[in-house]
């Protein structure tokens, strides 16, 4: 059964930081890029950052240099860090495989404000 569990979202002060977790099943993540996605409501989700099983990172051009993303591949999860945030960063956020899958968790909502 394909399981992807979001968590570490909350309320942050721009600058601040947050680190988000993804547990993810075993037949989904083992050899697959996974993916951090973002939504803002009435917008359409966005691609944040993805790693390869190889651990090759990509990220958005509005994310480069304040978000980090990695992956262990024995514990089946995959991690945001998110650095020097800043309020257009809120969002729910959500892991899922790149290209995405149509099983999609419940996401961790991040919250940027002072």
């Amino acid at each position: 059964q394909v399981q992807l569990v979001e968590s570490g979202g909350g309320l942050v002060q721009p600058g601040g930081s947050l680190r988000l977790s993804c547990a993810a099943s075993e037949i989904i993540f083992r050899l697959n890029t996974m993916g951090w996605y973002r939504q803002v409501p009435g917008k359409e989700r966005e691609l944040v950052a993805s790693v390869t099983p190889y651990v090759r990172t990509n990220y958005a051009d509005s994310v480069k240099g304040r978000f980090i993303i990695s992956r262990d591949n024995a514990k089946n999860t995959v991690y945001l860090q998110m650095n020097s945030m800043k309020p257009e960063d809120t969002a729910v956020y959500y892991c899922n495989t790149r290209p995405s899958s149509n099983s999609w968790g419940k996401g961790t909502l991040v919250t940027v404000s002072s």
